[in-house]
């Protein structure tokens, strides 16, 4: 009796092959050899300030705004990135724009690429957010590049001195490539 006959080849062969390009799909291992430099200067006004007034809004008369904010943007907190399932590198700095946006800022990352990798805030500090990014967490938007320095615009209406940390998390494996405590500048 023959073990191998075209009989069990063609149906194993074919389970291989679906197995084969699922576990591409999900793991993408060519993003181990590939990099995307993203360059990318501080903004002067958050991206969402140009957008048209919306119907039916009362216009704000000059006396009725609010202070504002200093000439140019302001960095409220900094913190430098450790690394956790991926070597990473770099700062996070979250700025107040001079509208009163507020963005994150990578300056210097370098982390690795993979599949479903997103920026988020967390309210656990660097260290824990490896276990996991906890109650509270804000997602930003996808990883723009795995090296340089790139913006993330914040939600307005977001209370950055809830967020102990800024994270890079693979969102499809549940894990942190690295992540820095947003510690408060001293006079803001």
């Amino acid at each position: 009796m023959k073990l191998f006959t075209r009989r069990t080849l063609v149906p194993a062969f074919l389970v291989l092959a679906v197995l084969a390009a699922f576990a591409l799909y999900l793991f993408q291992p060519w993003k181990l050899f590939t990099n995307t430099t993203v360059d990318e200067s501080l903004p002067t006004a958050a991206p969402s300030a140009s957008a048209p007034e919306q119907p039916g809004a009362a216009a704000e008369s000059p006396e009725a705004a609010p202070e504002s904010p200093a000439a140019g943007p302001q960095e409220l907190a900094r913190g430098s990135f450790v690394s956790h399932e991926h070597s990473t590198s770099g700062t996070a700095k979250t700025v107040r724009l001079a509208d009163g946006g507020q963005v994150l800022r990578f300056e210097d990352l370098k982390t690795d690429e993979g599949p479903d990798v997103r920026v988020y805030l967390s309210k656990r500090s660097a260290q824990d957010v490896e276990a996991g990014l906890g109650d509270g967490a804000v997602q930003l938007a996808g990883l723009k590049g795995n090296l340089g320095n790139q913006n993330y615009v914040v939600p307005a209406g977001t209370d950055l001195s809830g967020f102990k940390s800024a994270v890079i998390w693979c969102k499809r494996f549940s894990v942190s490539f690295g992540a820095a405590d947003l510690v408060a500048v001293r006079g803001v």
